[in-house]
């Protein structure tokens, strides 16, 4: 970690402002499990106080109830994020693009106000492993070179690109990029609702792999690389598995004693599934997590999806 300038000096400051401070941006659902998961990692020292930006005053009392302070700010509105610079010694990016267009401004106005005076120490941006694109099934590190095939995955490398350009300025900047987030516990966090839908799949010849990530098992990698992430660094935060699509709904329809999924061929997926779905459906890749092992140090709670969704 870079040290401190000067003016970011935190023994000269007030005994509350001297702890370490996270700033969570994006505090949905793994938001709030990484705050849970950082209250955990605090014992035996000083605690840590978690800020939340949220755009929505009326969450301001719920965030509150999880132990976090809700900041006002909205990261389409340039001027309400001049408040964020200063206050966090740890910033963790989780905010999605925009729905449209290449670039990801709100990134870019993230980084700009951060940068206003005294910068976070560490960022940690939360990305995707769409900026893959295919890679035919095979084995992914983080030294591929990224191939995004839509606009949302380019907006994601812009929103990477970015963060790197803020980590030359001093403060220490990593990537985590993220596959399908599930959890039981989670707002539409397994595939039951679409098997029950009777959504089909690809047959075996035509299938692609995929990767995953335990909802809890994200945020204890979220906060790994907020106080480990080496500076310009990328890691999979993805788990253990090694499967296809149609195997990994087969194998929850079977835990939740639901009928097995529909095989179809991708020519017959072209005409009989949404283009948003099928686009997941055309990229196949197998996600390499050694540096989230031994770099974060993260020993994953639900290695496979057959813990995660039994869980």
């Amino acid at each position: 970690m870079s040290s401190a300038s000067p003016a970011c000096n935190l023994g000269a400051l007030p005994a509350r402002f001297r702890r370490a401070r996270v700033l969570i941006v994006g505090c949905g659902d793994v938001g709030l499990r990484v705050a849970q998961a950082l209250r955990a990692s605090a014992t035996g020292r000083s605690p840590v106080r978690v800020l939340a930006l949220t755009s929505s005053p009326e969450r301001a009392p719920a965030l509150r109830a999880q132990g976090i302070t809700p900041l006002l700010g909205n990261l389409d509105h340039v001027a309400s994020l001049r408040r964020l610079s200063g206050l966090a010694t740890h910033v963790l990016h989780l905010a999605p693009p925009p729905g449209q267009g290449e670039r990801d401004p709100r990134t870019q106005a993230l980084v700009r106000a951060l940068r206003l005076r005294c910068p976070p120490a560490a960022l940690v941006y939360a990305s995707t492993s769409g900026v893959y694109g295919d890679c035919g099934g095979a084995w992914v590190t983080e030294t591929r070179a990224l191939a995004p095939a839509t606009a949302r995955a380019r907006r994601r490398v812009d929103a990477e690109r970015l963060v790197r350009f803020a980590g030359r300025s001093g403060l220490r900047a990593s990537i985590l990029r993220v596959p399908g987030i599930y959890a039981p516990n989670r707002e539409g966090g397994t595939p039951e609702a679409r098997l029950r839908r009777g959504t089909p799949v690809l047959v075996p010849a035509d299938d692609v792999y995929t990767n995953h990530i335990h909802a809890d098992d994200l945020a204890r990698a979220c906060v790994a690389a907020l106080w480990r992430g080496a500076p310009q660094r990328v890691y999979h935060a993805s788990d253990d598995s090694d499967l296809r699509m149609g195997d990994y709904f087969d194998l929850a329809a079977d835990l939740y004693g639901l009928p097995r999924p529909p095989r179809i061929t991708r020519a017959q997926a072209q005409t009989d599934i949404a283009p948003m779905l099928l686009s997941f459906m055309s990229e196949s890749r197998r996600m390499d997590n050694t540096r989230l092992h031994r770099e974060l140090r993260v020993r994953l709670l639900y290695p496979t999806v057959v813990q995660g969704l039994r869980s």
